[in-house]
């Protein structure tokens, strides 16, 4: 999701990120992703559009589609050959919402019940039980991440899911990583050099608070939309 139609920052921000030259050139394994434009209240970036997608797959991204963009912007990125996705994805209409001609028999109902159940997946969790020295990356892939040793600095951490480092943590750790606002870290020593939920990120050049520093913390994204990082002591 574009927030800002400051491009050239943009491209900035991606590239030192996870660049060719960033400390995280391998994060996306060519991924396919959507671009958002809902966001922008005046886009008019259709011609830097085509800047924007050569940086991103140096990135290793794929984009392949787009939407809530404005109609020049949407013939730029047609264009540049994405398709157009829609805003909201359609939900079908529940079971019990039909007609009472329409009910469909209870084996019928089972049969669906069934197929539901089985189609759900377990959580998947990663599991570390060993030290992380610095160069050392972990990246749990659709799945949570549990540290049972020190994560030390100049290491990195990265979750689709939550983290959860049971010992200092001193080096980068990357929750969400696949855009889920809803994950969060914790550490029993939270002294990160960076850290960053969804995107949203803060480095040491930002100190913790006292009460935070060092001590057992979980980190989470504020639900107000702000985009912000919240830090609260784990009391025991």
């Amino acid at each position: 999701m574009l927030k800002t139609p400051d491009i050239a920052q943009t491209i900035d921000d991606i590239n030192a990120q996870f660049g060719p030259g960033s400390p995280s050139p391998d994060f996306f394994d060519h991924d396919p992703m959507v671009l958002d434009f809902s966001r922008l209240e005046l886009q008019g970036i259709d011609l830097k559009l085509t800047k924007l997608l050569v940086t991103l797959e140096a990135c290793r991204l794929k984009p392949i589609a787009f939407r809530n963009a404005t109609p020049t912007t949407a013939a730029a990125a047609l264009g540049c050959g994405l398709i157009e996705a829609p805003a909201d994805l359609p939900r079908g209409k529940p079971l019990n919402q039909k007609k009472n001609s329409e009910k469909p028999a209870p084996e019928t109902v089972r049969e669906v019940v069934r197929e539901v159940v089985r189609e759900v997946p377990g959580a998947a969790t990663l599991v570390i039980d060993k030290p992380l020295r610095s160069g050392q990356k972990v990246y749990a892939r659709g799945a949570d991440l549990v540290v049972l040793a020190m994560v030390n600095m100049g290491a990195e951490v990265v979750a689709d899911g939550n983290i959860h480092v049971y010992a200092p943590l001193r080096g980068k750790a990357m929750a969400g990583a696949s855009g889920n606002t809803q994950a969060r870290i914790f550490s029993l020593c939270l002294e990160p050099e960076l850290i960053s939920i969804a995107g949203v990120y803060r480095t040491s050049e930002n100190p913790l608070p006292n009460d935070i520093h060092g001590k057992p913390a979980q980190v989470r994204l504020s639900n107000d939309g702000q985009d912000k990082l919240l830090f609260e002591a784990l009391n025991p």
